[in-house]
């Protein structure tokens, strides 16, 4: 069984959170159709249960609150504006930081990775973020790596902003069960990006 938790915090980024969210959401409901029984499942964790109002005005209700969450394979957590004033938040980075001790992976997307780095838990370790705030993430330490859409050391997996975080999480469910699966979600959730204006 896997279990996936996402954090939410006021202005984190959309699909930071929700392109993960379909992709960990999709393999659970592969799985359970292959096993016959709920086997993983995914939930939305954040400091209350009051409504979180994301960057763009979208808004969610986490299942869990810092205090009741349960044990994670997998935290990811999400960029956005939010990060800037979750920086200085000392009861969710000591949070962050005693998930990761027990976690298989622990991961961001986009500026998520300065929570990471501001935990405590990263040092030494590549990151990726938005390539807005690399030159930020990098004056406070961190070590930034502008050339990789996400990038692994060890248990510790980062994005790039936005819709990579959808390429690292279906290589992720590919760890933790197997690339044909992951393969399979993609096929499902009918992942095959054409930009319409992509670079030429």
């Amino acid at each position: 069984m896997i279990t996936y938790g996402i954090l939410l915090f006021d202005d984190c980024e959309e699909l930071d959170v929700v392109g993960p969210w379909e992709v960990f959401t999709a393999s659970a409901m592969v799985r359970a159709a292959e096993h016959r029984e709920q086997v993983d499942s995914a939930v939305m964790i954040a400091d209350s249960l009051e409504p979180v109002r994301f960057n763009k005005g979208m808004r969610a209700l986490p299942h869990h609150t810092l205090d009741d969450a349960p044990l994670l394979d997998l935290l990811l957590v999400p960029g956005g504006y939010g990060t800037r004033r979750e920086a200085d938040n000392r009861r969710l980075l000591d949070w962050i930081a005693r998930v990761d001790r027990t976690t298989e992976w622990t991961t961001s997307v986009c500026t998520g990775s300065y929570l990471l780095h501001r935990a405590g838990i990263v040092d030494g370790v590549p990151l990726a973020t938005h390539w807005g705030f690399e030159d930020a993430l990098e004056a406070d330490g961190a070590d930034v790596r502008r050339d990789q859409r996400w990038v692994v050391d060890g248990k510790y997996a980062s994005s790039q902003g936005v819709s990579a975080g959808i390429d690292m999480a279906l290589w992720l469910i590919g760890q933790l069960v197997s690339p044909d699966h992951a393969r399979t979600v993609q096929h499902y959730i009918q992942y095959d990006p054409a930009p319409p204006y992509a670079d030429d």
